[in-house]
């Protein structure tokens, strides 16, 4: 898929790699981007369409399918981490929290969304997904876990969509400088980069994008690199 002239929707836009995605879109030419956040007050950007949408809610996806309906790319990049194991206090809360939008949301988006992308061309899909798709140390249980059930949810839809021409990509990375993980102490790649490597790889119409090189030795089945990445339990 081709970003110039492309209409697309950017699910957490407002801030980490979903305004990075809104910035790159623009620069590459995109006729139209619906920043799209809870609150959208909180989208600044200019040249944007601010859009209000908690993908947690059906009332809110349903009215940003009655606004955005041109759309050609939909990037579910709207996601939410928490820090604790599954044994936690809190533990099966905050991954129900976590699945309800890192999963369901974009979920919900994407079947909301796929009429839309079938009557303009078929366009494309993006889900932004995490090294913690395959991989869990036990400090970001419920977020690896969400981000499995969304790494299963982007492959099915792949084979879903294929007859109506919507190219699906997942995008994979380790550690982003944003604020989701600002806290942890491991080496980050700058949400620009991690993006410009997604988009080229849309481009070049790849199913997978695996932005840095953490993620691609995870890939390739190195437990090593895999115990020594993910910060341990004590």
């Amino acid at each position: 898929m081709k970003i110039h002239n492309a209409v697309a929707l950017v699910t957490g836009a407002n801030r980490g790699i979903g305004l990075a995605f809104t910035r790159e879109l623009l620069a590459r030419g995109a006729r139209k981007v619906y920043a799209a956040a809870r609150d959208p007050s909180s989208v600044t950007l200019p040249g944007v369409e601010p859009l209000r949408l908690d993908v947690t809610k059906p009332d809110d996806v349903a009215a940003a399918v009655a606004r955005a309906g041109d759309v050609t790319l939909v990037i579910n990049n709207a996601g939410i981490g928490h820090v604790g194991g599954f044994l936690a206090a809190d533990g099966e809360e905050a991954t129900r929290r976590m699945l309800e939008t890192n999963f369901f949301g974009s979920l919900r988006v994407s079947q909301a969304f796929a009429p839309a992308l079938k009557d303009n061309g078929g366009g494309a899909l993006l889900n932004v997904l995490s090294i913690a798709s395959w991989i869990n140390g036990g400090l970001l249980a419920g977020y690896s876990a969400s981000k499995s059930a969304a790494w299963s949810l982007t492959n099915s839809l792949r084979h879903e969509l294929a007859a109506q021409k919507t190219q699906v990509l997942a995008l994979h990375m380790a550690f982003v400088d944003t604020d989701l993980v600002r806290a942890l102490d491991q080496p980050k790649t700058s949400p620009e980069e991690i993006v410009r490597r997604a988009l080229d790889g849309l481009e070049a119409g790849l199913d997978e994008v695996l932005a840095d090189e953490p993620t691609r030795l995870v890939k390739q089945g190195l437990s090593a690199a895999a115990a020594s990445y993910l910060p341990q339990r004590a």
